[in-house]
Formats: structure tokens, C-alpha cells, sequence
């Protein structure tokens, strides 16, 4: 059961995050693909906003839903029910005020560096589910964060500002066998930043980086 859910939410994750959840180990599939596709979740709210009042409303429902008991979650999400077997799903809130702070129509340094550590929290509580460290993928997942919202910014001035955050926060760190996706996602991450910015996976040598990250985790 737990496969079929990890295959049906992997299925709906982007092509990055379904590359390096396919170099997860078989027990951390699933607590992987719900991860990135939480993240993917609240990514696509904040896509499609058309009103921020809109937007806060639809980023509260899901802070909300994380802080209650599982068991009072509506039935038939495909991530809530991917999370219910979390042991602590309330720690993945602070991820929802991460993507908060990009509710404004301009964001300032403060604002990226709390989507930063919102998006790291998210990465950290899944380490803490596995049993490993949490600062070490807090760190990485922070570069990832900048990395991937410098590499899909328009405004060049944000954008500019995320990079600079990003190489303030410095090369992502050796992480353990369980977080080998976070490796592939916050190593192509660093990749980038330190090439400008711009896509995460380019080319012939985005691909190689990425199987090197996949196989031996940097």
C-alpha cells in the first residue's frame, strides 16, 4: 500500500524531484514523495495566485491540517494520506510559512531568507522521520530553496538577492545514504548558484552531476 501511494504521488512530482526521489533508498520512498510532493503543493498555490488573500487562505488550510491530529485529516488526499504514518506531520508547518513569505507581490532579503529556512525546516523534519541529523539537511535544503527560486524568479532583483543569500549560506554539506535526494537536489542547487543561476539541470553536464550526486552523494 505504502508503494502504490509513493508511485501515484511520484508520478505528479516534477522531473527534478522525481529524479532524485528514484535515488531514495526503498524504506525512505515514500516519506520522500510525500515531502516533494507537499512542497509541490504549496509551490503550485503560490503559481497560481491570482489574490495573496486567496493564497494565505489555501497556505492556512494545509498549516492548519499539519498542526491537527491526523486522524481528524479529510479522507482521499493523496499527501495528507501519504503523511498519515509521519510520526511528527506538525514539524512540516514551518515548511507552509516558508512558502508564505512569498505571498507578497515583492519580497525583500528578510522574506527569501525565511522561504529559506521554512523550506530547510521541511528537509529537516524528514531527517528527523528517518532517524538521522537535522542541521546537515536543514543547510541543504536551504541551498536547494535558493537555488531552485533564483533559477524560476522573474523579478532579476529577487533573483539577485536569493543567489547572493544562497552563496552566503554556502556549499551543502555531506548528507546521509537516506537523504541522497536532497544531495542530487541541493548539489545541482549549488551547481547553479555558483554558475549565476538559471536551471538546475541543463545539458549534458547537468546530467552527469546528477547521476555522480545520485550514486555517490556528492
Amino acid at each position: 500500500m505504502a508503494g502504490d501511494r509513493s508511485e501515484a504521488l511520484w508520478a505528479d512530482l516534477p522531473e527534478l524531484s522525481q529524479l532524485a526521489v528514484a535515488y531514495a533508498p526503498p524504506a525512505a520512498k515514500q516519506q520522500w514523495a510525500a515531502l516533494l510532493a507537499l512542497d509541490e503543493r504549496l509551490a503550485t498555490i503560490l503559481r497560481k495566485k491570482r489574490e495573496p488573500m486567496l493564497a494565505q487562505l489555501r497556505l492556512a488550510w494545509w498549516r492548519d491540517r499539519l498542526n491537527e491530529s491526523p486522524a481528524l485529516w479529510p479522507a482521499g488526499d493523496a499527501v495528507l494520506d501519504s503523511l498519515r504514518e509521519w510520526h511528527a506531520p506538525a514539524a512540516l508547518a514551518a515548511l507552509v510559512d516558508g512558502w508564505e513569505t512569498l505571498v507578497a507581490d515583492q519580497v525583500d532579503g528578510a522574506a527569501l531568507d525565511g522561504f529559506a529556512a521554512g523550506r530547510g525546516a521541511g528537509f529537516a523534519a524528514l531527517a528527523d522521520e528517518l532517524g538521522d541529523p537535522s542541521e546537515p539537511a536543514r543547510h541543504a535544503g536551504r541551498v536547494w530553496a535558493l537555488a531552485d527560486l533564483a533559477a524560476n524568479i522573474s523579478d532579476p532583483q529577487e533573483r539577485a538577492m536569493a543567489l547572493s543569500l544562497a552563496q552566503e549560506n554556502g556549499r551543502p554539506p555531506v548528507l546521509p545514504r537516506s537523504m541522497r535526494p536532497l544531495a542530487v537536489l541541493a548539489g545541482l542547487g549549488w551547481r547553479a548558484v555558483q554558475a549565476g543561476g538559471g536551471p538546475l539541470m541543463i545539458g549534458r553536464g547537468g546530467a552527469l552531476a546528477a547521476f555522480r550526486l545520485g550514486l555517490l552523494g556528492r
